[in-house]
């Protein structure tokens, strides 16, 4: 019976000390370091193609390590993304399903477990700065969450009032957004020479390029791409700041260093070939650039489009780092480790959701894409309080590996594969919450 139980659709990870013996990486425990930018589409870095965007250190930290065409973030907006990313479950469980405002009392749920609360027991500093967006009052910061400290904005950049935090206490309001990536870079680089000794997480999570775009005068012009251009420069600038204080301080080949958006790009910006952007559970919405280094360990200039997700990245960093945890946590994500280090260079088939709030629009399981509802009108569109999620009857159906931009609906010719997609969704929303379930049957 438990045999049965375990292969069931829903992806449960039990992550314990048991299941993790003593390796190399455990003994040495790994610095971790996660880029996450605000908005920054597919498209927007040299490496994946602008002509107009020049990023060196980027694509210079890709040549070094893996690059990635098939990442997939946990949503199409803000505070679900960085749930997800955080926590490795999907944001519909987490029950943060939409964009959180300072008029908002709720946040991320004190039974979740985030990467720096799974890090800091096993000796790990950790810090948090730039963008949180899960909740600005203090039971729900950073603080709270398993960091030692933070710095920066409790939400996006274009809310207001816009108070600069450190740790519990606003020391600015409203911020000075023209130098706020090159401050947030100080402050990293402050925390990686504080805690060169000892293991650290540092969570790097850009207000930029979501709009409104700030620069300061030495990144103003210097892009072919306008002001958006601009701000991308100097986050490329900022990525080019930590690398070298790694190397300064010889902590390269002991540091997985991440770089990923939270979602595809709003009003500005690039989703390459992609269809669709912010806040579309089209391709163009959820998949961004994903580049990973760690030297010695990742090999060098490896391009793949093999489907990875951000829920992926905290079982990833629990094995990465040999982490023991306080208690089982059941996870939506999978340990992308062995892929990404070159021992497996296929990642088995399983099925990734999209949801759009509290609705599920759209699944993949391998290079098939499902699509079973969509709403009736654009996203942050005048007429908002008309909006509704419509069911697609028959679904549409996308082969990803031939047709990444969602161009021809394949769904006449495969009903086989419509049947055993909606199959496997049908069992794995059973183990969602109720009002998750109950929108899905509607």
């Amino acid at each position: 019976m438990m045999k049965r139980k375990l292969t069931r659709l829903f992806i449960v990870i039990i992550i314990n000390l048991s299941y993790f013996p003593a390796s190399a990486a455990q003994q040495q425990q790994p610095n971790i370091i996660i880029y996450f930018v605000d908005d920054l589409g597919y498209g927007d870095l040299s490496c994946y193609g602008s002509k107009a965007i020049n990023t060196p250190n980027l694509d210079k930290m890709a040549s070094e390590g893996i690059r990635l065409t098939s990442f997939i973030t946990a949503s199409s907006v803000c505070s679900p993304s960085r749930a997800g990313l955080l926590t490795g479950r999907y944001p519909t469980r987490v029950g943060i399903t939409r964009v959180l405002f300072p008029t908002d009392n709720t946040g991320l749920p004190e039974s979740e477990t985030t990467i720096a609360e799974a890090l800091k027991p096993n000796g790990y500093a950790t810090a948090c700065i730039g963008k949180w967006h899960l909740g600005h009052l203090p039971q729900f910061l950073p603080t709270n969450h398993g960091f030692d400290s933070y710095f920066g904005i409790p939400y996006s950049n274009d809310m207001r009032p816009t108070p600069l935090m450190k740790n519990q206490e606003t020391i600015e309001e409203p911020v000075n957004q023209d130098t706020l990536t090159e401050r947030y870079t100080d402050e990293a680089v402050k925390f990686i020479t504080a805690s060169r000794n000892k293991p650290f997480f540092l969570y790097v999570a850009h207000a930029m390029p979501h709009i409104p775009l700030h620069v300061s005068p030495r990144f103003r012009g210097k892009s072919k791409a306008g002001l958006y251009g601009d701000a991308v420069e100097a986050i490329d600038w900022s990525v080019g700041q930590i690398l070298n204080t790694l190397k300064q301080f010889n902590l390269d080949k002991n540091t997985l260093v991440i770089f990923a958006s939270d979602n595809g790009p709003w009003y500005q910006g690039s989703a390459g070939r992609l269809r669709g952007r912010k806040a579309t559970t089209y391709e163009g919405g959820v998949r961004v650039p994903f580049i990973a280094r760690w030297q010695n360990h990742i090999p060098k200039s490896v391009v793949s489009d093999e489907s990875v997700s951000a829920l992926d990245l905290f079982p990833t960093i629990v094995t990465a780092t040999g982490a023991r945890l306080a208690r089982p946590l059941e996870l939506d994500g999978q340990d992308a480790l062995s892929f990404l280090t070159g021992k497996v260079k296929k990642r088995p088939a399983r099925l990734v959701l999209y949801f759009d709030g509290l609705n599920l629009q759209a699944a993949r399981y391998g290079q098939w894409k499902i699509h079973v509802a969509r709403y009736n009108i654009p996203p942050y569109n005048a007429a908002m309080s008309q909006r509704k999620n419509l069911p697609l009857n028959p679904p549409e159906l996308y082969n990803l590996e031939t047709d990444p931009d969602e161009s021809y609906d394949l769904a006449i010719d495969h009903p086989e594969v419509i049947k055993d997609l909606k199959q496997r969704i049908a069992q794995l929303m059973k183990t969602f919450p109720e009002a998750v379930q109950q929108a899905y049957a509607q």
